[in-house]
């Protein structure tokens, strides 16, 4: 005879608040073909899936498309996986949800704070909180982005943006894809604490 369930069982459990496990961040770029898809593989391949939930979106995306072939290669050169990939449009709900949105450059930055300015504190570019990340203190990740968002000055003088490779080629793609890669590299470890 079959136990019968218990009635919390049959409840739905409710999503973590922000900040919670899983610790969700946010890469966005214009079409979300090439640069924000690399960042997001990237960082989702080096942290803890049950610790941190890493996607990506485009301001003017090319919704349902796949990563483009030369972003794709530079991914799966980095030990990255393409597959399954499609492009997503940037909506207010992801921003909000978001507790660490990374912007390719400082004008799509602009472009996600004029839509929710509310993430201020949270939203930066990839290579600015790369900076940032090293020299934050804070023990959890939450931690970490607090201290990036009142200490944005330290990363004045850093170069902030990763061009767009879109239809610029193979060389384009490659030099976006490396200073991703290094950024990627020093983020994981320092929200992975």
């Amino acid at each position: 005879m079959a136990t019968p369930k218990s009635i919390v069982s049959l409840v739905p459990a409710s999503p973590p608040p922000i900040g919670q496990p899983p610790f969700s961040v946010l890469f966005v770029c214009i079409g979300n073909v090439c640069r924000s898809p690399v960042g997001e593989r990237l960082l989702a391949s080096k942290l803890p899936a049950d610790r941190f939930a890493v996607s990506s979106a485009g301001v003017g995306a090319m919704v349902g498309y796949a990563m483009s072939r030369y972003a794709a290669a530079e991914l799966t050169g980095f030990g990255g996986d393409p597959t399954g990939f499609a492009a997503r449009q940037l909506t207010p709900a992801m921003t909000e949800g978001a507790d660490l949105l990374l912007t390719a450059t400082r004008d799509l930055r602009s472009q996600v704070l004029a839509e929710s300015p509310g993430a201020l504190r949270r939203t930066f570019t990839v290579l600015e909180f790369a900076h940032l990340v090293e020299l934050a203190e804070g023990s959890t990740p939450g931690a970490v982005v607090t201290w990036a968002g009142a200490h944005r000055s330290a990363a004045a003088g850093v170069e902030q943006d990763v061009p767009d490779p879109f239809r610029r080629g193979p060389e384009a793609h490659a030099a976006a894809a490396h200073a991703i890669h290094g950024a990627v590299e020093r983020i994981a470890k320092g929200l992975n604490k």
